[in-house]
């Protein structure tokens, strides 16, 4: 068959990047080596791990809130098959309404691993052995990434096991080692954490969610600790792992070099993940994967060192979010359609999906430090919030930079209740290069949580904010 766009993986990238194809008149086809769409984030990642985020928050308030809110419960127990049970499904609709999607917009599935034969056919190589071969004017890789593995660490799936194997787990453990202070330890860690599991996270780098704000990871070090008895062990070097049948000890070294040890029922590692490229025999085409990190080099138009053959998402430079890699797959549907569209990568916004939820875009007071751009900050603590404080949720603050002699906003940082969703309003602010004053004086609706943005803005114009 001749396809005017053959896309490899249905993750988020490559489903939105098939659906914008047909929108767009393009006869598209998409390849899948596994049973559902939607790759790792609907599958084994973004929505699973929210599905457990959520229930493990509800049983956490029902255990420690219920009672100051005048709600009383007796017999407060976690039904962990129920739970799985109810991610599974949430995973199932969601996988379904991709199929859906695609039947919708005449879109062409086929399963299989999708290989280069030259860079115009892709042969697909089935379960059963067989292949075929179809032909497309253009193709996308977008094939995601895997878990990082640890050379001297090798992950059993048992004791020793990834995010993947972390969203089956049938019981409650009642201890947890995590390596990896980044955004999936520390979202898989709380579940648990929440469910009662003692849970500590081993991290080389000395401060938390690191690529952040250093003041997010800070305060999240904090809240971690206090609300969910979470350990930290910054600043240690992991050496190895060893399962023990019913238990798994992890040895680490502290920055002075002495050894620590810890057992635990299991260990997550969660150091990373890795461009996924295996099968495509991308050398078929001359096409050579980066050494670090086996990304695939492309052009500012997300081409390869190939014409017509294009990659996004996990695959290429840059943040591993679903999102990012949904608006790649846009950016390459209208590119190849003869359009002209834009991606700012410095306005894609990151986000921790903890209790507090973390959020932040543009530019690190750390990164202004390191070009010597001066600015000024405004931040507003959720604890002199009057809506934080009738939910419960005073932790955390929203902080504002904003240039210095301009008063554009440079970056936008929060730690607190629905910071995932607030965030949104900085992106809209940033993109149109909206002033602190721009949003100190929009009228923000009373009580809301984002009442902190503008009043974080409000302090970073000349220090006028109401309420602190």
């Amino acid at each position: 068959m001749q396809y005017d766009v053959v896309i490899i993986g249905s993750g988020p990238g490559g489903y939105v990047s098939a659906i914008r194809c047909a929108q767009l008149g393009l006869k598209t086809a998409v390849i899948e080596k596994y049973k559902t769409f939607g790759g790792t984030c609907l599958n084994v990642g973004c929505i699973p791990s929210k599905a457990l985020l959520d229930s493990s928050e509800h049983y956490h308030n029902a255990a420690h809130t219920f009672t100051t809110h005048g709600i009383d419960l007796q017999n407060l127990s976690v039904n962990m098959p129920q739970m799985i049970a109810r991610k599974n499904d949430v995973v199932a609709q969601n996988t379904a309404g991709i199929t859906y999607l695609f039947k919708k917009n005449k879109i062409d599935s086929f399963e299989g691993l999708g290989s280069f034969v030259d860079k115009n056919t892709i042969k697909i190589t089935k379960t059963d052995g067989t292949t075929e071969n179809i032909t497309a004017k253009n193709v996308v890789i977008a094939t995601g990434s895997k878990p990082t593995a640890l050379p001297f660490l090798p992950v059993d799936k048992q004791r020793i096991i990834t995010s993947t194997e972390a969203l089956n787990i049938t019981e409650v453990p009642k201890t947890m080692v995590v390596i990896g202070g980044g955004v999936i330890g520390l979202e898989l860690g709380s579940v648990y954490a929440r469910l009662g599991t003692k849970v500590s996270v081993v991290e080389f780098l000395p401060s938390l969610i690191a690529t952040m704000d250093a003041g997010l990871g800070k305060e999240l070090q904090r809240v971690l600790k206090k609300s969910l008895g979470m350990e930290f062990y910054m600043g240690h070097k992991v050496t190895g792992a060893t399962n023990n049948g019913e238990t798994v000890t992890v040895t680490a070294q502290n920055a002075k070099g002495e050894d620590v040890k810890l057992e635990a029922d299991y260990c997550i590692v969660a150091v990373g993940r890795t461009a996924y490229t295996a099968g495509l025999e991308l050398e078929n085409i001359g096409i050579k994967t980066e050494e670090r990190g086996n990304k695939i080099p492309v052009n500012a138009h997300l081409e390869t060192s190939v014409p017509g053959v294009y990659a996004i998402g996990d695959v290429i430079t840059g943040a591993m979010l679903a999102h990012k890699a949904e608006d790649e797959g846009v950016y390459v549907a209208e590119t190849i359609a003869g359009q002209k569209p834009h991606i700012n990568y410095n306005l894609i916004p990151g986000v921790v999906y903890t209790w507090p939820e973390v959020a932040s875009v543009g530019a690190t007071e750390e990164q202004l430090k390191e070009k010597g751009t001066k600015y000024k900050i405004g931040s507003f603590p959720f604890k002199a919030s009057g809506r934080a404080k009738a939910s419960m949720d005073t932790d955390g603050f929203v902080k504002v930079l904003a240039d210095e002699a301009t008063d554009e906003i440079l970056g936008i940082h929060m730690i607190g209740p629905r910071a995932a969703d607030m965030i949104a309003e900085a992106v809209v602010a940033m993109e149109y290069r909206a002033s602190a004053e721009d949003i100190a004086r929009i009228c923000h609706a009373h009580p809301t949580y984002t009442e902190a943005l503008k009043e974080a803005a409000m302090a970073a114009t000349a220090n006028r904010a109401i309420h602190i």
